[in-house]
Formats: C-alpha cells, sequence, structure tokens
C-alpha cells in the first residue's frame, strides 16, 4: 500500500496504485521512483496551471472539483483531465528514464523503440491540459 501523493490543496492528490494500474507500470518501478516522478509532475502540471488555478479560486471555487463541470463515472471531468496530464507526464519521465538502463546496442535499439510511446505520453498530458483550460489542440500562428 502505497500512501497518496498529497498535492496543493486546489488539485487532487495522486493515488500510486491507480496511477500504476491505469498506466500499467509494474514492480520494475519502484515506489520511491514512482512517488518520485509524480512529485516532479505535480510540479510541472501545476505551475502549467498556477494562472488558471488562481482565477478559480478568485471565483471561489477552493477545488478543482468544485469547478463547474460535466461528470462521467461520478467524477468532475476537469478532475479526470487533470489526472491524464500527470499520468501521462509521469509514465513519460518513468519511460524515458529507463532508457538509460541499458546501453548494449539491442538496449540502444529497445531505447529507441521507446521514443513514440514517450512522445504519445507528453502529447496526451499536454492535450489534457489543453482541454482543462478550453483550448484547442492545436497552435498555429502565421508568420
Amino acid at each position: 500500500a502505497e500512501p497518496a501523493v498529497i498535492n496543493n490543496g486546489f488539485f487532487p492528490d495522486i493515488e500510486p496504485a491507480a496511477l500504476r494500474a491505469a498506466m500499467r507500470l509494474d514492480a520494475s518501478v519502484t515506489p520511491e521512483r514512482l512517488r518520485e516522478a509524480i512529485v516532479y509532475a505535480l510540479i510541472d502540471i501545476n505551475r502549467q496551471l498556477e494562472d488558471w488555478q488562481e482565477r478559480q479560486l478568485e471565483a471561489g471555487y477552493e477545488t478543482l472539483a468544485e469547478v463547474p463541470s460535466s461528470t462521467l463515472d461520478g467524477t468532475s471531468r476537469l478532475v479526470l483531465l487533470y489526472r491524464r496530464a500527470v499520468y501521462s507526464t509521469v509514465k513519460a519521465d518513468l519511460t524515458e528514464r529507463y532508457r538509460d538502463v541499458d546501453t548494449t546496442a539491442s538496449g540502444q535499439r529497445r531505447a529507441e523503440d521507446l521514443t513514440p510511446s514517450i512522445d504519445e505520453q507528453r502529447r496526451n498530458a499536454r492535450w489534457a491540459l489543453r482541454d482543462l483550460l478550453g483550448r484547442t489542440h492545436s497552435t498555429v500562428e502565421l508568420i
């Protein structure tokens, strides 16, 4: 039983067991390594949402779950998107760090095979954040 990683009070705490199940992380990821990855994902995701969080607090919402949103399976859509952003960031970080374990030729090939997975997880995190903020998935600028 791994204890929850306590968040900042506005955003939900993260349960390592739920993250493990959702992202298919086995026992090769130690509890300490997972906890560290979660903490750094929270730092990153919460930093990106600082201004948005401040606006919600000013509007009188004390937690993300209180911000008006539709619900799915009894959970706020915003909470689900937040979790997806955190989970995907954790998975990308852990997968990225796995690549440095074996530097043999076969290990290098396996590491290269992980790159699409890392990119997909980073994309999932970015899209979840953009959905939470009510923005589109792509940014286009005319030069």
